[in-house]
């Protein structure tokens, strides 16, 4: 008696060919990531020096609360900012003038594939960050909310949705080299004031108003709340989505493949 194999659907053939080329994608910009080493001592280097640097002395003040608790949920903010936003921006940026991005774009990995590609790539380059931060941050003597962490996961999820969104906005519409000094100013900035590393309450009041409507801020104050009080922060959520859904939409309409 012989046996035939069962038969698969055309739909079902496209859909698991469609996984393995996002997927191998993904593997190919983790890769790159990893192998760039500015974007490496930004991504994780200058984020574990920071947290060790906060929880060996007092100044800048962080507010109520264990110093080491309050600092590693703003550390891993800026980990999700490093990743999502500025290497991605600048990866991004110089794939679309040396014209990566127009051949990408027309193999059948697709435009969609690609984003989908640079999403995976970013959560799982995110994964290594915040898995060594949060070694890091035990041996110097985190006690993080247990059960706020599903809501912690969350923000980072959206949180690298709405700063991929930015990225790619960024990367689509301006020359690398202006790209590459912009990404690279906004980290700064948003590390100086962003209300990251800092918490926004902690800086002057006229200015904490105005951060609060910050991702960077939105990110870290969920973060916070989660991992420190075992909360979800519904402002701080309200206002990662608003960033991340008007940064998708802009970015949908106004990036171009071509330099």
């Amino acid at each position: 008696m012989s046996t035939s194999a069962a038969p698969t659907t055309p739909g079902t053939s496209r859909a698991a060919a469609s996984r393995r080329r996002v997927l191998a994608q993904s593997g190919f910009e983790v890769g790159s990531l990893l192998r760039n080493g500015e974007q490496l001592l930004v991504s994780l280097v200058l984020p574990a020096m920071a947290l060790v640097g906060l929880s060996v002395t007092t100044t800048p003040s962080l507010g109520p609360g264990t110093r080491i608790d309050v600092a590693t949920p703003g550390v891993i903010a800026l980990c999700v900012i490093s990743a999502a936003f500025t290497a991605q921006a600048i990866s991004t940026a110089f794939d679309r003038r040396y014209a990566v991005l127009r051949y990408l774009g027309v193999t059948p990995l697709g435009r969609g594939g690609l984003v989908a590609a640079k999403v995976i790539a970013t959560l799982a380059v995110e994964v290594l960050q915040i898995g060594v931060i949060a070694v890091l941050g035990l041996a110097l003597g985190w006690r993080p909310e247990v059960s706020g962490i599903p809501y912690a996961v969350l923000f980072v999820v959206l949180g690298t949705w709405a700063f991929v969104a930015l990225a790619l906005l960024l990367a689509g519409t301006l020359r690398a080299e202006a790209v590459l000094a912009i990404a690279n100013l906004v980290w700064v900035l948003l590390l100086a004031v962003g209300g990251v590393i800092v918490p926004r309450t902690e800086l002057p009041a006229g200015v904490s108003h105005v951060v609060a409507y910050l991702p960077s801020a939105g990110l870290a104050d969920g973060l916070r709340s989660a991992l420190v009080d075992g909360v979800l922060n519904l402002p701080a959520l309200a206002v990662v989505v608003a960033w991340g859904l008007v940064a998708t939409v802009l970015a949908a309409r106004l990036f171009r493949f071509d330099d």
